[in-house]
């Protein structure tokens, strides 16, 4: 038998008819991904049944768009490696985003059953806290939840991101040649379903920023983008007031109760993190020609910086 969680009921049924789930194949598929990964000399990567039912369920149980996304994740960690390096929690720098609570995966799930995730866009000393590392410890969320949220890969995630504390000081430090990377990342690495991005508070200087990021959406994804501007009702709509923290006026306690929380969180897997740094590709191992940056994301720095009175 794998050794995976059972899901609640609610999830299993999503599974069987959204993703294609058989619980008779799961054994038999979980084994060929397996096998496949052993006869690839070019990746280190995990073997454990829990994290493979992820990258299955995010592929709807296709084998074969399993193996593509498993190699994307593992070769985009050794081509973007500067974001998959120096990953202790303790670190000074991700400490810093740690304690703004950047991203918050909420405790209870919308009507449909889904995730939702508080992301605060910009936010702190642009000085002190760079973009870069504000999409670093985002990404040491996702990978920790990876093994862990059966109902944010299952069902899938709402965001809502609000972008009331952006500074365009900190906008200044995005550019094309750096947000490309890290759209096609997550789109194509991450075995995840994102529903629904929700965006509240855009200062009216930060649509520049803004529509950058949605020019490296998929078509799927730039229709499921929803934009309130200061209407909160509207918000309240696409996401339950309920769900919210108090400062929306929800019950899911305070930001900062949630920021303390998951930080304790991450912190206390800092363990983990160490460890999970091994888990990549070398390209020099890789049959046939080894993959390089330019290969999976085009040429570096071939754009040009967002220009910022």
């Amino acid at each position: 038998m794998p050794n995976i969680r059972p899901l609640p009921e609610d999830l299993q049924e999503i599974a069987r008819t959204q993703l294609n789930e058989d619980p008779k194949r799961i054994d038999n598929d979980l084994q060929h991904i397996k096998d496949w990964l052993s006869k690839q000399p070019h990746l280190n990567a995990k073997m454990d049944d829990q994290f493979l039912i992820a990258f299955l369920r995010g592929c709807k149980n296709s084998l074969e768009r399993t193996k593509e996304k498993l190699d994307f994740y593992y070769t985009a960690r050794s081509t973007l490696g500067e974001y998959f390096t120096n990953r202790d929690p303790m670190r000074p720098e991700i400490q810093k985003i740690l304690d703004l609570g950047t991203l918050l995966p909420l405790p209870q799930a919308d009507e449909s059953g889904r995730r939702v995730i508080l992301m605060a866009g910009a936010v702190g000393d642009p000085k002190e806290v760079k973009f870069f590392d504000i999409f670093k410890v985002n990404f040491m969320f996702m990978d920790y939840l990876l093994s862990r949220d059966d109902r944010l890969i299952v069902a899938g995630s709402v965001s809502v991101l609000d972008m009331s504390q952006a500074s365009l000081r900190q906008m200044a430090q995005i550019t094309p040649a750096i947000i490309k990377p890290i759209m096609q990342y997550s789109q194509k690495g991450f075995p995840l379903r994102p529903k629904a991005f929700n965006y509240i508070h855009i200062p009216s200087a930060f649509e520049a920023a803004f529509n950058l990021f949605k020019s490296f959406f998929s078509e799927k994804l730039k229709n499921r983008v929803f934009v309130h501007g200061n209407d909160m009702n509207s918000l309240f709509k696409n996401v339950p007031q309920r769900i919210l923290p108090t400062e929306y006026g929800g019950e899911a306690g305070s930001i900062d109760e949630l920021t303390k929380k998951w930080k304790k969180e991450i912190e206390n897997a800092r363990d983990w993190f160490l460890d999970d740094e091994k888990y990549k590709s070398d390209e020099s191992k890789r049959p046939g020609k080894p993959k390089t940056y330019e290969d999976m994301f085009g040429m570096k720095g071939s754009f040009r910086q967002l220009s910022v009175d």
